[in-house]
């Protein structure tokens, strides 16, 4: 079993340390991070600048670039293989509801899972790493899994995970669910700069606005590890129907 390791806070982030550590002996795990944090930068590829990869002090290789850079290289001629499993994380805060759509760490996993790679994104749910080797205990239960079973070998999958922060005994089972909705985030922050500019800093995320039985939000907080399965296209199939007389119109008009 050859697996891709990535993350979106950096090489050196006690997450991604912790998750090594924790599935290290379930096949050959290399690590492609990068460099510094790069939290929401979701899909974002570095495009109009060169990328160098470097080896850190702990073995890890990093990036100066996103997650999905990270995750982009190894595959395209980094590694000169072709991983079983990307996995990233694990993360310092969750990526729950409207969070996957900005997630750098659901980035990586999506980049993975673009190639037609199955992958899994983890994150803890709140901020500090309390008990983040329970985490990476509980996602080295995921992983395993998945590898082993049957229903999902040999299939495409991308997977987003999040471990609320107990001991590893607190933690519920895994619960399937659906993403969740917030509300609007939180104001911009203003202030002055030292040249007397006004510099603004992005708010903080919104509280859930749709946390109901079934969603992520409602799970993690009842203590279970909450894994929400992921599809990449956006269409809304539901509305296609409706939007046919734009079609009609254009085709009246000639």
């Amino acid at each position: 079993m050859k697996i891709l390791l990535s993350n979106d806070d950096g090489y050196q982030a006690p997450g991604l340390v912790a998750l090594y550590e924790a599935i290290k002996d379930l096949g050959d795990v290399e690590v492609v991070a990068p460099e510094h944090n790069n939290s929401a930068k979701s899909n974002a590829l570095t495009l109009h600048s060169p990328l160098y990869v470097h080896q850190g002090a702990n073995g890890f290789r990093y990036v100066n670039g996103t997650p999905a850079d990270c995750v982009h290289v190894a595959l395209t001629g980094l590694l000169g293989y072709r991983p079983d499993i990307v996995v990233s994380g694990i993360n310092n805060g969750a990526n729950m509801g409207d969070d996957t759509i900005y997630s750098g760490t659901v980035g990586a996993a999506m980049e993975g899972y673009l190639f037609g790679i199955p992958a899994i994104a983890f994150s803890q749910t709140e901020k500090g790493w309390a008990h983040v080797d329970a985490a990476a205990r509980k996602a080295r239960d995921l992983v395993q899994q998945v590898i082993a079973d049957d229903n999902a070998a040999g299939k495409l999958w991308l997977l987003n995970v999040n471990i609320p922060n107990r001991p590893y005994e607190e933690l519920k089972p895994f619960r399937i669910c659906r993403l969740g909705r917030r509300h609007a985030a939180e104001k911009v922050i203003s202030q002055p700069s030292p040249h007397g500019e006004t510099m603004y800093w992005i708010g903080g995320a919104g509280a859930a606005k749709d946390g109901a039985d079934g969603t992520d939000f409602h799970a993690t907080a009842q203590g279970h590890v909450s894994v929400t399965p992921l599809k990449v296209d956006l269409t809304d199939h539901d509305a296609l129907a409706q939007w046919n007389w734009l079609s009609r119109e254009q085709a009246g008009s000639r």
